[in-house]
């Protein structure tokens, strides 16, 4: 699964569009449909997307042992 369609599927799970994810985020519809066909998403910008959908994103590296490093929000 691509990040595109990650935003895609939370948008659908929300139930809002991606033109409303977009003003949400402070970006351009154009802009950001951009960074989707391109997958320039931003970790920054992927924080920011959980933030005003009050949901979770994680970014790790998981070792063969379970442990991991990761970062995210909530």
């Amino acid at each position: 699964m691509t990040t595109s369609d990650m935003i895609r599927e939370l948008c659908v799970k929300q139930n809002i569009s991606l033109a409303e994810l977009c003003r949400r985020i402070g970006q351009t519809p154009q802009n950001f449909n951009k960074k989707l066909q391109r997958g320039t998403v931003s970790f920054e910008e992927m924080m920011k997307i959980a933030e005003v959908l009050d949901v979770s994103y994680e970014q790790a590296f998981v070792f063969p042992d379970g442990s991991e490093i990761k970062i995210g929000s909530k």
